[in-house]
């Protein structure tokens, strides 16, 4: 399931049609001197007609750390506000785009981050595979068929949208859900399967290429490794380590499982409860396995 949205900038009116929408992402800044002039009234048209609202910064050389100030303290945002880098400038690293992510998360901590930017830039240029809260990936093909193998939140579809502006398309269900989860309300963001998975096995072939001129090898990865996404390459360079988690993981389910029968047998023996404690006791002690495993990687 997806839904549907625009982004606007000063180039749309301040009122545009709502029609079929649920969420508007509304240009704020550019630079350290630049505020659109319709912002405000954008933000405002789509508040009126429910919808959820979002802004974004276009990023161009110089401080990020300044632009990220300037974003936050000029956008018109509230709570439930989505907040995104708008990175198209060649002039702006793929080091810079982090920094400002890292640092817009820093000054508004309660706000979901996200990252756009288009497939050219997000498989040529991008080395960490960092987005922040979640990837807003331009690509002019069908809606929500944008071609790269990365999870992705947002796909921009084109730029001649019925309402104005360009089109977008998002990976949820509904506008409550995505309210929900700019808002932090959502467990973990599962309905939208932000979280990082690792195909292991999958994903590692008897010979690993350079990344350079390669097809997108993006994945996510399910262990807890935070918001963003790690690319193909970490789960191959911690192989072994995430191999050797998950083989530590099944003995301790089996040895946990080992302790509940005892139980059962126990308790069916007639012994006294304190012997059943004290076995049990045992048994899952001897099941726990502390699991510490680096698969940072390159990942943000």
């Amino acid at each position: 399931m997806m839904i549907h949205g625009i982004d606007v900038s000063a180039y749309q009116p301040s009122t545009y049609s709502t029609s079929g929408l649920d969420f508007v992402i509304v240009k704020a800044t550019e630079g350290t001197s630049y505020i659109n002039p319709r912002m405000q009234a954008q933000a405002d048209h789509a508040r009126a007609a429910g919808l959820v609202v979002g802004f974004y910064h276009f990023l161009r050389p110089g401080s990020m750390t300044a632009q990220a100030a300037y974003f936050v303290s000029k956008c018109a945002s509230r709570p439930g506000d989505i907040l995104a880098a708008d990175w198209e400038d060649q002039g702006v690293s793929c080091a810079d785009k982090d920094t400002f992510l890292r640092e817009v998360k820093r000054l508004r901590p309660n706000h979901k981050v996200i990252l756009y930017c288009n497939q050219t830039f997000w498989l040529g240029r991008d080395t960490t595979s960092y987005a922040g809260d979640g990837l807003w990936i331009a690509d002019y093909v069908t809606a929500g068929k944008p071609r790269i193998k990365a999870k992705w939140l947002i796909h921009q579809y084109t730029d001649a949208a019925p309402q104005g502006g360009d089109g977008d398309v998002a990976a949820f269900d509904s506008r409550a859900a995505l309210a929900a989860w700019a808002a932090g309300t959502t467990p973990q963001e599962a309905d939208m399967q932000l979280s990082d998975q690792i195909n292991i096995g999958a994903w590692i072939p008897a010979h690993w290429p350079d990344d350079k001129g390669l097809a997108d090898r993006k994945i996510p990865v399910d262990l807890a490794l935070g918001s963003g996404y790690a690319h193909s390459r970490i789960a191959h360079e911690n192989s072994d380590k995430i191999v050797a988690m998950l083989t530590k993981m099944q003995a301790q389910e089996a040895a946990q499982t080992a302790a509940i029968e005892k139980l059962a047998s126990l308790i069916g023996s007639g012994v006294d409860t304190a012997t059943v404690v004290a076995a049990v006791q045992k048994a899952i002690a001897d099941a726990v396995v502390h699991v510490s495993v680096d698969v940072t990687g390159s990942q943000g």
